[in-house]
């Protein structure tokens, strides 16, 4: 079609313009018919109303909080290489289930296989929507009518309120609770697999991401898990891929679980490994090869985009030093002093702002008591208020958020490239605060 042909298309501005004032006259009768008007009888300007119903409701935000995984924003941003095989995939067709040298049908499992095989060392792998779909996919292969094993210190709820009681449930596995909140033995997990004998299923390990326990603790390590017989699920969480990352440390690397001899290791494709949202699963040929097998596969198997940038986001870790660069998650946790500071500056300059000592975090559920010390500008919000200067920032396009804290709106720098930074320097200076 050419470019004539699709101008052609475009709706007239009549049609268009009708189409968008009826929903808004229609909604505005049901607020007013329905007793729930919000305007309390004040004026209504139906053609701001009807200007913000055109605009897009999923959209750019500057991310100024200091949270680098914000799951409330997206979580990690796509590296160029990533963005870039979305956008090549997502224009036409694509081989998703065919293989191209036979010609008949393939798997979409394939794309990433191999990839995840190199950089884990694992025998099998395969990729779903998300990590509780892993989870959840993996308890309900292994364990189905069957139990499964749990230290009660990881019972834990992740976010929106998913428990992992519930997820067993789900999965149609009983949960066998061992130990106690703070110290969980050997000991425990041995006793209850000789007293569940062929009922148990699984043992699942799972990381609490979100939170951790300190003081009189005891929890036992995944390579004691897997030496007791029984076939492991071990729930890493964030996808930390990368031995060799010291500021990580806190979060379990995927491989160390595959040479321990988890039967299955689960983690996301986006938090720390730095990619699209995804539930990754890696272990033996014959736990993979029944998650693959098992309704639930279907059901929450991953789509073509996400396979893309899931794809080119492995390809980098082939080479770590260059992963850290080019995935904007890693480069964050990374950040050195000078480019933040020079960035803060440059804000607080085109501001009018203030460089204070400030701390941003990893966010995603990860690495909940790490702290990432550096500078944050903080603006003075005038009469109005820092709630309503946040307020007046977020309906921008694109939108800037940030956090208050001590009646001033501050805006990190970690969280934001120089072009971000750029951005929301003019955000702020168009808003008026005199």
């Amino acid at each position: 079609m050419s470019n004539r042909d699709r101008l052609r298309d475009l709706p007239s501005v009549d049609r268009l313009a009708t189409a968008v004032a009826r929903a808004e006259l229609e909604a505005r009768r049901e607020e007013i018919l329905g007793g729930g008007d919000p305007t309390d009888g004040a004026a209504v300007d139906l053609v701001a109303r009807a200007r913000a119903r055109l605009r897009p409701h999923l959209r750019r935000v500057l991310n100024a909080t200091g949270v680098v995984v914000h799951t409330n924003l997206g979580r990690a941003p796509l590296a160029v290489e990533a963005q870039a095989a979305v956008a090549a995939i997502a224009a036409g067709y694509c081989n998703l289930e065919l293989d191209l040298s036979s010609g008949e049908r393939g798997s979409r499992h394939d794309h990433v296989e191999a990839l995840l095989l190199e950089l884990t060392g694992a025998q099998a792998a395969m990729a779903v929507n998300n990590c509780a779909a892993a989870v959840l996919l993996a308890c309900a292969a292994l364990a189905g009518g069957r139990d499964t094993v749990v230290s009660r210190g990881q019972l834990i709820e992740i976010g929106g309120g998913f428990r992992i009681p519930e997820v067993l449930q789900a999965a149609g596995t009983r949960l066998v609770e061992v130990g106690t909140t703070n110290r969980t033995r050997r000991a425990d997990y041995a006793s209850a697999l000789a007293a569940g004998g062929e009922r148990i299923g699984a043992i699942l390990r799972a990381h609490p991401s979100n939170f951790r326990t300190v003081g009189f603790v005891e929890e036992v390590e995944i390579e004691e898990l897997c030496d007791l017989g029984a076939s492991v699920i071990d729930d890493v969480g964030s996808g930390v891929l990368g031995d060799d990352l010291d500021l990580l440390a806190g979060e379990p690397p995927v491989r160390r679980s595959v040479r321990a001899g988890a039967a299955l290791t689960t983690f996301s494709g986006d938090k720390l490994l730095g990619g699209p949202q995804a539930g990754l699963l890696v272990g033996t040929r014959e736990a993979v090869g029944a998650c693959r097998r098992h309704p639930l596969a279907r059901a929450v198997r991953i789509d073509k985009l996400s396979l893309a940038a899931l794809e080119a986001t492995l390809a980098l870790y082939r080479d770590p030093a260059a992963a850290r660069r080019a995935l904007p998650a890693l480069a964050m946790l990374h950040a050195g002093d000078a480019t933040l500071s020079r960035r803060a500056n440059e804000l607080a300059d085109a501001t009018g702002g203030t460089v204070v000592a400030s701390t941003a975090r990893v966010g995603g559920g990860a690495l909940p008591l790490l702290e990432l010390p550096g500078p944050a500008v903080a603006i003075d919000p005038g009469p109005a208020g820092a709630d309503a200067l946040a307020a007046h920032l977020r309906a921008g396009d694109p939108a800037v958020v940030g956090r208050i804290h001590d009646g001033r709106l501050l805006l990190d720098p970690r969280t934001l490239t120089d072009d971000d930074a750029r951005d929301v320097a003019r955000a702020v200076c168009a808003v008026p605060r005199t």
